[in-house]
């Protein structure tokens, strides 16, 4: 069986329980984000949506007793890298015939106004077992309803962002890091950078780096470690403007903003703990 292809679907921000502070500081970082929707599972959440990939705000009710409770365990940034699956069935088979270590699918549904008329958005999704992996979660989605989630009012931001270009994981061994992936997508997926590994994820990819690596490319704008070993660190958004996200920024009152060599990069603790930079 042909091992699934590598294509992002969305990445994950964790707010825990407090979703109105993480959704006003992503909207004055210029981000368009959907009405507030409520999975089946218990959490909750808003998206930011792009041309084929989005980035999503999650967070459980404050003061809640039951449902995605696991969000409390992580800390606050990002914490989810979610690949693509066009079935889920074949996903999983394949996944498990290749010795990667997955859960069976798990089904969950999101009510989602559409022209004044209230839907279910479907899902099911293929999930990595506890443990796998150090630094946050990692699954793929299987959209049965995509006309209810990439909707073209949905996908204009005052920041211009029109993709993901990158993910950046930390890992104190980055080769050992990025074997799972090899074995998830082929070997052929990953190739040397430096300072660690990337990962080639569609028209994105997912750069496993060390800490120092990290450091040497953002200094002060990288998140808190929070003692942790390995985490995901931040994001690359491209931008159909550089001066464009500037403007936004600085109509949301971001500080800190660094702009050099055609890149503008918000430090970590202007955005829920997750370095972000806008690249054209």
């Amino acid at each position: 069986m042909t091992l699934p292809a590598a294509t992002l679907d969305h990445v994950v921000i964790n707010a825990r329980d407090d979703m109105d502070r993480a959704a006003d500081i992503y909207r004055r970082l210029g981000f368009t984000l959907t009405e507030r929707g409520y999975h089946s599972l218990g959490s909750m959440n808003h998206l930011a949506m792009f041309g084929t990939d989005y980035l999503e705000l999650i967070a459980i009710p404050k003061g809640a007793t039951g449902g995605r409770l696991d969000l409390l365990d992580f800390s606050y940034g990002l914490n989810g890298l979610v690949f693509g699956s066009e079935d889920s069935a074949i996903t999983y088979g394949a996944l498990a015939k290749a010795g990667v270590p997955v859960e069976p699918p798990v089904e969950f549904t999101r009510p989602v106004k559409v022209d004044g008329a209230m839907r279910d958005a479907r899902f099911r999704t293929v999930r990595m077992k506890a443990g796998v992996v150090p630094y946050g979660r990692v699954y793929y989605c299987h959209h049965f309803t995509r006309d209810l989630v990439w909707r073209d009012e949905w996908r204009h931001h005052a920041n211009g962002t029109v993709a993901i270009a990158r993910a950046l994981i930390v890992e104190a061994d980055p080769a050992a890091g990025a074997q799972l992936y090899a074995d998830m997508f082929g070997k052929e997926s990953v190739r040397d950078i430096e300072g660690g590994k990337t990962v080639v994820v569609g028209n994105s990819r997912f750069d496993i780096v060390t800490e120092a690596r990290l450091k040497a490319e953002f200094g002060d704008a990288v998140p808190e470690s929070d003692g942790r070993k390995a985490y995901m660190a931040g994001l690359t958004f491209r931008t159909t403007s550089v001066a464009k996200a500037a403007r936004a920024l600085q109509e949301g009152k971001i500080g800190g903003v660094t702009e050099s060599a055609g890149r503008l990069v918000v430090p970590a603790k202007q955005a829920l703990n997750a370095v972000l930079e806008f690249i054209e």
